[in-house]
Order: structure tokens, then C-alpha cells, then sequence
């Protein structure tokens, strides 16, 4: 999509604190983060995806890369816990019309105040 944020930033049209990037993925830090650690992992799929709500039996792949590169990213950080976020939906609080799984951690106590 031409328009859409994240597939700029997925093409380095627009600059990003990058955390991770591979070939499946690219993990980025929130603008506005709702916990210490709150990044973006934005996947590289071979088509747009908008939301979780249209992600096809094909498409499974991209889930299992989402997950594992939170898994990665919670090594990185040192992140002892955390919290994988899909918003679906203007109604289920999604902002940007393109899959991407929140992930927050890093509080130094347990905590489920936090919000995306």
C-alpha cells in the first residue's frame, strides 16, 4: 500500500529505531510508548496485511515469524516478561491498517495497567 506508515518504514522510506530486522521482520520502537520497552513488529509479508481480522489459513507463516522475533526481542532487552498485543479494529483500539503485534515489558514490577 502506498500510503500506509508502516510499509514505509518497512522500506526505509521513513526512519525508525530499528530493534531487529530480518527477512520475515522488522521490530521497531513505538513513538509513544505505553510500557519501558514497547516495540512494533511489523512483518515483511508478500502481500499487506491489514489486520489480524484478514489474515488467510496461508498466511500462518507470518504469525509464527511474529512470535518468534518477540522471542528474540525479549532476549535482547532482557525482558524477564511480557505482552503480545494484536488491536483489531478501530473498535479493538488499531490506529494503522497494517498487521503488527505490540510488545510491552521492562516494568520493574508486575503490572497490567498498561494499555495499547
Amino acid at each position: 500500500m502506498n500510503d500506509c506508515i508502516f510499509c514505509k518504514i518497512i522500506a526505509n522510506e521513513i526512519p525508525s529505531e530499528v530493534i531487529l530486522e530480518n527477512d520475515h521482520i522488522k521490530v521497531i520502537s513505538d513513538i509513544h510508548p505505553k510500557a519501558p520497552v514497547h516495540a512494533l513488529i511489523l512483518p515483511k509479508w508478500k502481500k499487506h496485511i491489514s489486520s489480524v481480522q484478514d489474515i488467510a489459513a496461508g498466511d500462518k507463516e507470518v504469525l509464527i515469524q511474529m512470535i518468534l522475533a518477540a522471542q528474540k526481542v525479549a532476549a535482547l532487552k532482557k525482558l524477564k516478561g511480557y505482552k503480545l498485543v494484536f488491536n483489531v479494529g478501530r473498535e479493538g483500539g488499531q490506529i494503522i491498517d497494517h498487521l503488527h503485534l505490540h510488545m510491552l515489558g521492562g516494568w520493574s514490577q508486575p503490572t497490567h495497567e498498561a494499555h495499547v
